[in-house]
């Protein structure tokens, strides 16, 4: 039987690759909307940035407990190399949770499609890369796409919108320092031990910022609005949504090409701001909407002709 089921799944692999791609879409769209829907009623988000870490940590723990997968061990120099990536994925989750919870999901989102200028700027003037003159040029239509956006967004505030670009900072040198720290660890055991110690960098910012307030009131208003189970369980299942959309995202990665990751990545932010406006009901205004299209329509386009560029290299190297 195990035979058989091998076999099918290795004579239809696009079949396993488009489960891997509907659950990344599934799980990212669950959690923003969960996400946000916590903000609505408990309004901390340097706590429950801390819950989600804590309970993929958590998972984890017990997977390694039972060997799936077996941990991984690791040594002080590739742990001095980790920490600069899990500073950077700490401050990223958290401002990106300041910002969701400031303003609309979809809002954050188009905020977030700057990423690739991030990158791109990065490249070429921190790390000495050449960026071809195409990638600058369909960057273009991103920041003037989220420059529209932001103009008429509704819901518009100056915390959300300044950590979101924090966000996109702070993603931009994890990707740098992710680069340093190439290691043949696997992608869960090197996901999980920089998950345990953005953990530990996310706890104190949780108890300087919020703690006197969760103590005073938050906990307490949260419990009296939606009771004390409803309250844990939303915690416990967005962290855990949490974790696995960020691993399946890695693990997606390993099964297809730069360029169909890249497209991927595009069509899951338009499914984000799609659900998140009809299930919030974000009212948005005409301009608002054709901004975040032109946004997203850039992002697509630069994500092409970056992927092109790197398969281009790839051929070119092993030619």
């Amino acid at each position: 039987m195990r035979e058989t089921k091998a076999g099918f799944l290795g004579k239809y692999p696009w079949l396993v690759t488009g489960f891997f791609f509907f659950m990344w879409y599934f799980l990212n769209v669950i959690f923003n909307i969960l996400n946000k829907k916590i903000y609505n009623y408990f309004p901390y988000p340097y706590f429950v940035s801390a819950v989600h870490l804590f309970v993929g940590v958590v998972y984890c723990l017990l997977s390694w407990s039972v060997g799936l997968p077996k941990r991984a061990p690791i040594d002080s120099n590739l742990l001095k190399v980790l920490i600069p990536v899990a500073v950077c994925h700490a401050i990223g989750h958290i401002t990106s949770n300041v910002s969701f919870a400031a303003v609309a999901v979809s809002f954050t989102h188009t905020i977030k499609a700057l990423e690739p200028f991030f990158n791109a700027s990065a490249s070429q003037f921190l790390l000495g890369q050449s960026i071809p003159i195409t990638l600058w040029l369909s960057l273009a239509p991103v920041v003037l796409g989220v420059a529209m956006a932001s103009l008429t967004e509704l819901s518009f505030n100056w915390l959300g919108f300044i950590s979101a670009m924090i966000s996109n900072i702070s993603f931009t040198y994890r990707s740098i320092f992710s680069k340093k720290a190439m290691t043949d660890m696997d992608s869960t055991n090197v996901y999980a031990y920089i998950s345990i110690i953005a953990l530990i960098v996310c706890i104190p910012p949780a108890i300087i910022v919020e703690g006197p307030q969760l103590l005073k009131h938050g906990f307490s208003d949260a419990i009296a609005k939606v009771g004390m189970t409803k309250f844990i369980s939303d915690l416990f299942w967005v962290g855990m949504f949490y974790h696995l959309y960020n691993q399946l995202a890695t693990n997606t990665l390993e099964r297809v090409a730069p360029l169909t990751h890249a497209v991927g990545n595009v069509l899951k932010r338009v499914f984000v701001i799609g659900f998140s406006i009809v299930i919030f009901g974000n009212k948005i205004s005409t301009q608002t909407g054709i901004g975040t299209g032109i946004a997203i329509a850039g992002v697509a386009l630069y994500s092409i002709i970056k992927a092109k560029i790197e398969e281009d290299k790839k051929k070119g190297k092993t030619a």
